[in-house]
């Protein structure tokens, strides 16, 4: 198959497939890219995540972007950015259609909150698998405590959590290394 085509096409089977935002997409990303189509190890799709954070928009399609430019340049980030976000596209644009007319439905608002719950399970599974790769030592525990703690506790932007999450890691791997 085409590359391009394959680009398209397994990001679009990807944004077809979640529901709930880029966050929701992770798992899915994940599956596709470093275990379906062995296009990044999963190390690097870690760190397309991190970067894809701290860049404007929406992390899924700045991941996708980062992928398809690692497998064609340009015109691969162009086909797997397109790929993901044509479904949600097309599926916004049918449900802008209709919504106004059935958002009051118990069904219609059951089955969101179903999703709802569904995405939260997606999350918490692409955040278990991440983990396992991720904190591999105390060090990189520390990092992740630290970080953590300070999300929970402060509003402060996701760049400043990756930046800080970077320097500790070069310090504490520094100090590490020098034992």
């Amino acid at each position: 198959m085409n590359i391009y085509l394959d680009l398209f096409c397994s990001f679009a089977k990807v944004g077809v497939l979640t529901f709930g935002g880029g966050y929701a997409m992770l798992p899915i990303l994940q599956r596709e890219v470093a275990e379906n189509k062995n296009w990044a190890t999963e190390e690097e799709l870690m760190d397309y995540y991190a970067i894809g954070q701290c860049t404007p928009g929406v992390i899924a399609v700045n991941t996708a972007t980062f992928v398809g430019h690692k497998i064609k340049g340009i015109s691969g980030a162009i086909a797997a950015t397109f790929g993901l976000i044509f479904p949600s596209l097309i599926i916004i644009l049918a449900i802008a259609a209709f919504v106004s007319n059935f958002a009051d439905v118990p069904a219609v608002q059951n089955a969101f909150a179903g999703i709802r719950a569904c995405v939260c399970v997606l999350i918490i599974n692409a955040v278990v698998k991440l983990w396992k790769k991720a904190v591999v030592d105390k060090v990189t525990l520390i990092i992740f405590a630290l970080i953590f703690v300070l999300s929970v506790f402060t509003s402060v932007s996701p760049v400043v959590y990756v930046v800080l999450a970077a320097l500790s890691g070069i310090i504490l791997k520094s100090l590490e290394a020098k034992k």
